[in-house]
């Protein structure tokens, strides 16, 4: 099966920056506690460490998105979508992205996942479906908080970003079960 491309192809072009983790890599196996253990795939749904240097000038605020282009859907499957992250934050822990979002800076905001769930759900494809793309993306964006609110999916979220996001910075590791 053709691998989908990544949706971040049909945007405008922005800046890159840099993106790195304590707990995935780009190309790298996803480690098990950021599979999915609500999905039986064994896992911890614990959001990953993420930290982020060299945003543009102009950015006021960040996202933070976790998107699975892979899912047998035929759009793909959000994992996890931070908004609202104040432009003094350039890192977050692992685990923030619990259901409270209880590690999240003050003002950051979690949607729900497109499992309905709000926080962090790790990966789970379904087995022999081959390797899927986790992106994770840290969104430099040119507003201090976008004009939504935790109710909205995270398709309306991505909408509101467009136009307003400057730079991106991705890392994408990968997994599947046999």
């Amino acid at each position: 099966m053709p691998q989908p491309p990544s949706p971040y192809d049909f945007l405008p072009a922005v800046v890159s920056f840099e993106v790195r983790s304590d707990d995935v890599a780009e190309g790298q196996v996803l480690p098990m506690p950021q599979v999915s253990g609500i999905f039986g795939a064994g896992g911890e749904d614990r959001s990953p460490h993420l930290a982020w240097s060299g945003a543009p000038e102009g950015t006021q605020s960040y996202a933070v998105t976790c998107f699975d282009p892979d899912a047998p859907t035929g759009s793909g499957f959000w994992h996890w979508v931070v908004f609202d992250i104040p432009v003094s934050c350039t890192e977050l822990a692992s685990g923030v992205g619990d259901a409270e979002g209880s590690g999240l800076p003050e003002g950051a905001q979690q949607l729900r996942n497109d499992a309905g769930m709000y926080g962090y759900l790790g990966s789970a494809p379904p087995p022999g479906h081959g390797p899927h793309r986790y992106m994770f993306a840290v969104h430099a964006l040119s507003v201090p908080s976008l004009p939504i609110d935790a109710s909205v999916s995270p398709a309306i979220c991505g909408f509101n970003m467009f136009g307003t996001t400057l730079g991106r910075a991705l890392i994408t590791p990968v997994y599947e079960q046999s």
